[in-house]
């Protein structure tokens, strides 16, 4: 779309300018219009300079994440909620929009608007910023007129989503930062440390235990062959990003994250709990549960547990009960299972469904918070195996050498 230069005054009276992408200068007039702009000038501009200048931004700028979906949500719910027309709350929110990419997608969406498209079609047109159930719940705002309180629920499930992330971040970042220690100490010593003490060691007549030949033969393997070491972990990580992207990849490091030892369980439960909450918020929102289930499939974000959910959709579809299908997939506690069963019976599966949400969340937010002391114990008996192996290897053969002289 090309770029319109223009010149206007705001309500006070003062002078204003710049430049807006559109695709009509009668179209930059209305935006300017819905933002309370009187157009004095619109002047169509060379596209090259701006889209450069674009171009720049969008490769230095992040794409939009939790953060900025969050706060679109939240300033959409306030101008929805305040009566504001969509059109005039789109273009506001172009101008103080930071990220490119996201300012970006809002010109488009706001040109399809203005084509006559509706929000939720608008919207749907960017998979890689707005998810399924983003668009979904706009779609069913739209359909009952309450487009504030999806807006709304969208923003409190997108802040909660966060909430969980940032936890298991920052659980893990003191076992990977030791992790990462250890593997540079390995190294070191590899390289450096044990070479002096075999050059020793071979100049002195002293029959060498295992543990000694052990690690100079892996500090001789290290020293002669790192380069080719080096290029297999980078090849290596390399091919792993590449295969995970494919579907079958995806599929089963999916499935693998769930059997992981000590935080697999954990991760099954937070995508759980994301699960139970997207639903329930689908539900109270109106979305029909077959939908439902299929919308949420797409947003847990892990094939192997939407493969589940499309399972209890199949099974629902057959005529089956949600929680006998639930209970079918393997994937649910029984405590869980009860909930769904009562859920049914009374006829308020969304509440319901938002208590198993709850208490995933609390599990995982316990589990979270004891994970650096589960994992320690295991870390410390790791570094204690390795540093009895060094130290055996290195003053074995020097108590040897004593006892010779």
């Amino acid at each position: 779309m090309p770029y319109y230069a223009y010149k206007g005054r705001n309500p006070r009276g003062e002078l204003v300018q710049g430049s807006i992408e559109a695709n009509t200068a009668d179209v930059v007039a209305s935006q300017l219009m819905n933002t309370g702009v009187t157009p004095i000038d619109i002047v169509e501009t060379e596209g090259e300079q701006s889209g450069q200048g674009n171009v720049l931004g969008r490769a230095f700028a992040k794409r939009p994440g939790l953060d900025d979906l969050i706060l679109f949500s939240r300033q959409m719910y306030i101008l929805m909620k305040s009566g504001v027309p969509i059109t005039r709350a789109m273009s506001g929110l172009i101008q103080s929009t930071r990220n490119p990419y996201m300012v970006e997608a809002l010109r488009e969406v706001l040109a399809d608007i203005e084509s006559g498209h509706d929000l939720g079609n608008a919207l749907g047109r960017h998979p890689a910023i707005f998810s399924t159930l983003f668009v979904s719940m706009i779609r069913v705002g739209e359909n009952t007129g309450r487009l504030d309180e999806a807006f709304q629920r969208i923003s409190q499930y997108l802040e909660l989503e966060k909430d969980t992330r940032q936890r298991v971040k920052a659980a893990l970042r003191y076992p990977l930062f030791v992790l990462a220690a250890i593997a540079i100490a390995i190294a070191i010593i590899n390289i450096f440390v044990i070479p002096a003490f075999a050059d020793l060691f071979g100049r002195a007549d002293v029959e060498l235990p295992w543990q000694t030949r052990l690690i100079m033969a892996t500090s001789s393997f290290f020293v002669n062959y790192w380069p080719l070491l080096l290029l297999g972990v980078i090849g290596g990580i390399v091919g792993f990003r590449v295969y995970i992207t494919t579907e079958r990849g995806r599929y089963w490091w999916d499935k693998t994250k769930l059997e992981l030892p000590l935080v697999g369980d954990i991760i099954k439960r937070a995508i759980l709990g994301r699960f139970a909450r997207a639903f329930a918020m689908a539900l109270k929102s109106g979305v029909p549960l077959v939908q439902g289930l299929t919308v949420v499939a797409r947003s847990v974000d892990n094939d192997y547990i939407a493969e589940h959910i499309l399972g209890m959709r199949n099974g629902i579809e057959r005529g089956e009960s949600m929680t006998r299908t639930a209970a079918m997939t393997g994937q649910f506690t029984p405590l869980v299972l009860q909930m769904m069963a009562v859920g049914e019976e009374t006829g308020e599966v969304d509440r319901l469904l938002a208590e198993v949400a709850d208490y995933y969340e609390r599990e995982v937010d316990y589990d979270i918070r004891n994970l650096s002391s589960t994992i320690e114990p295991v870390m410390i008996i790791a570094i204690g195996v390795m540093v009895l192996v060094l130290a055996l290897g290195v003053f074995l053969p020097m108590w040897d050498m004593s006892k010779a002289i």
